[in-house]
């Protein structure tokens, strides 16, 4: 049995949080559905502890956080933090075993930034609940999103998005755009991106692909985002959501997707290095 190593990077920064256990609960269906792996894992709180990883995992899962994607510039946690990328892109392009990182939300805004690949900037309004997702020609074709429709459902957090990309770092970096936002026709805004392949080894999504039935209802749950939901869009809105959570094609296909493909995949690629 071969031992693989997981760092789960905890950007909520002491935030009450579904989260960080749905990517355990991930992580641990991962070990026992693959019996001739051995899934070790470790989490470090990295905005409020200052805890970062070292180079001596093999994947990398960095996840959603509260605030501005902006609020750690200058701070002593994101210097470290992408010190951190840059040493793990440094041993990719230096060794035949990658390292491969996954970046959810919070994470993937800053990644955007990391790789200059866009703009982030602020919402015209807050995006909030199960959200359509549509897949781009490069989305379609990718193993990280197989299983998944044209157009699917996502949890969807966010007062800030991803927009107009920088085509000269895509080309330079051979990136890709994987998902783009619920095409909305009757507004005057640009679609913004809801996952980016970097390269094989990194790649993110701006909705949270962890996310359960009981993480939405733990939502869903607290008045002022009902309150939320239901003034953005009505209370049948709010209702319809409701449903997403149960049924087989809704969020709980992405949560069966998204994160067990990377690592699925990611696994299958190291055990043949």
């Amino acid at each position: 049995m071969k031992d693989i190593t997981v760092a789960v990077i905890d950007l909520y920064n002491g935030e009450e949080n579904q989260g960080i256990r749905c990517i355990r609960d991930i992580l641990n269906e991962t070990d026992c559905n693959l019996p001739d792996v051995s899934l070790d894992y470790k989490f470090y709180e990295t905005r409020n502890k200052l805890e970062l990883p070292n180079l001596d995992y093999d994947i990398y899962i960095s996840s959603g956080g509260p605030g501005s994607p902006w609020d750690g510039v200058g701070s002593a946690w994101e210097a470290q933090y992408f010190r951190l990328l840059d040493l793990i892109w440094t041993h990719n392009h230096n060794n035949q075993r990658k390292k491969y990182v996954f970046f959810i939300c919070h994470s993937f805004q800053i990644m955007v930034r990391y790789f200059k690949l866009g703009e982030v900037i602020k919402r015209h309004s807050k995006s909030f609940g199960v959200m359509p997702v549509h897949l781009t020609e490069f989305g379609k074709e990718d193993s990280l999103l197989d299983g998944l429709s044209d157009m699917f459902y996502a949890a969807d957090f966010r007062e800030w998005q991803v927009v107009q990309p920088n085509r000269i770092a895509f080309e330079e970096l051979g990136a890709k755009i994987l998902c783009l936002e619920k095409n909305r026709p009757h507004v005057p805004f640009e679609r913004a991106m809801m996952a980016i392949r970097i390269n094989d080894e990194f790649c993110g999504t701006q909705f949270h692909p962890e996310a359960d039935a009981a993480s939405m209802y733990h939502h869903f749950r607290q008045p002022e985002r009902k309150e939320h939901v239901v003034n953005k869009y009505g209370e049948q809105k709010y209702f319809d959501m409701l449903d997403l959570l149960e049924v087989e094609d809704g969020i709980k296909l992405t949560r069966k997707t998204v994160l067990p493909n990377f690592l699925k995949d990611t696994i299958a690629k190291l055990q043949q290095s």
